[in-house]
């Protein structure tokens, strides 16, 4: 940063003295803005969290790397190393391998959410020396968001002669509610990526993803991009998110409806779910996960329920109206058994594009929801606390267990 900056001053002085003037209007353009879920950084709770992990360092090491780039190509280059670093340091402290970086829990997913959108807002507000067109920049981020999240990091390639399993979590969200939170899904995608569970019928391995909290992300096709080069090779796939307090849901069915609610960028989408070919796109899909072996198993502390419950509008009516047993033949999807938000929708797609794959009838895959995880009685301040803790480990260990069921059922 401090070249550019030094570059600007150079440029200032000479404008000044009439020794020339901007002959491209590139060299005029500013770099567009930190979004809205990015400008969150500034409060004191994500640095808080950053700060007591060590991931403080995160975002400034990518901006001096930046500064030494001399072209598109280093940039790309320099971006994908450190999304990867991240990733691989978020999923090490989550597990146990390095050093912790401060007391803040290793189980805990935020320091990842929060370096992210460091390294995302730099790219974001970064002015190199050389010319980079808007198509370039979005690039730049998009390789950042994809090798940060684990995205580019699925790989079996150790699981000769194991079972697959693929896991999906979330970012935190809802973070205008309570800046505090943490997502129970995410810190289950770190925990378990890349680890061996014991089952009946022997080992399996987990590959993890996590996914941003974007209608638009979402709209881009960013978990078919994903999802499709492994839902062929694996034995089983679980989309995770948090739910409800409380229980945990093994979600029955699917709707191809948009509610509306607000994302992490405070943008709301209310629509059909935009997938390619819509001609074909059915209003419900279906989970193939054993729902109630699942169920009848001691998994943990938290009850687990078979959610078939649906939102439709009925074949020849205007009104939405709950259905607790499903969906009713030619019925239009107003909410699946997962809601109408990015868990509704990231089961939704996952599930489309194991149908149209041919998987369904030998491919078990679709949502568990989480319990809501919350703090100890009485922390309205604290980022953390040893309530807060044993929930997310509880869970993280209930997800485990899940998983070893369904694994058990293939």
């Amino acid at each position: 940063m401090n070249s550019i900056r030094v570059r600007l001053g150079v440029l200032g002085l000479a404008l000044l003295t009439g020794l020339t003037t901007p002959t491209t209007a590139s060299a005029a353009e500013a770099a567009p803005s930190p979004t809205v879920e990015e400008q969150r950084l500034g409060k004191a709770v994500p640095q808080e969290i950053l700060r007591r992990s060590g991931f403080d360092a995160v975002a400034p090491g990518l901006a001096r790397e930046l500064d030494t780039a001399r072209s598109y190509g280093q940039a790309r280059r320099a971006i994908a190393r450190a999304g990867a670093r991240l990733w691989q340091r978020a999923v090490d402290r989550a597990q146990g391998r390095g050093p912790a970086g401060g007391d803040l829990s290793r189980d805990d997913d935020r320091p990842l959410y929060w370096a992210r959108l460091g390294m995302t807002r730099e790219v974001r507000t970064w002015q190199p020396g050389f010319g980079l067109t808007d198509g370039q920049r979005a690039a730049l981020l998009d390789e950042l968001e994809r090798t940060s999240r684990g995205q580019t990091a699925i790989n079996y390639a150790h699981a000769k002669g194991l079972k697959r399993i693929l896991v999906t979590g979330f970012d935190p969200f809802t973070l205008d509610r309570d800046i505090r939170i943490s997502n129970p899904s995410g810190a289950t995608a770190l925990a378990l990526d890349g680890t061996v569970i014991e089952t009946a019928d022997g080992p399996a391995r987990i590959e993890t993803a996590v996914f941003p909290v974007r209608w638009q992300d979402f709209a881009d096709g960013t978990v078919e991009r994903t999802l499709r080069p492994y839902l062929p090779e694996v034995d089983l796939f679980t989309t995770v998110s948090q739910g409800r307090v409380g229980r945990f849901d093994v979600e029955r069915t699917n709707g191809a409806w948009r509610g509306g609610f607000a994302d992490n960028d405070n943008i709301g989408r209310t629509e059909t779910v935009p997938v390619t070919d819509p001609a074909s796109q059915p209003q419900w899909t279906t989970t193939t996960l054993p729902y109630a072996a699942i169920v009848a198993a001691d998994t943990g502390r938290f009850p687990v329920y078979d959610n078939t419950s649906v939102t439709e509008i009925p074949a020849g009516g205007t009104e939405p109206v709950v259905r607790p047993d499903g969906p009713t033949p030619g019925s239009t999807a107003r909410a699946g058994g997962g809601g109408d938000y990015l868990s509704n929708e990231i089961a939704y797609r996952a599930t489309l594009l194991r149908d149209r794959l041919g998987l369904h009838d030998r491919l078990p895959g679709g949502h568990v929801h989480t319990p809501v995880l919350q703090f100890g009685a009485g922390n309205t301040t604290e980022v953390t606390d040893p309530e807060f803790v044993r929930n997310r480990l509880d869970i993280i260990a209930q997800v485990r267990a899940i998983l070893k069921v369904a694994a058990e059922q293939r």
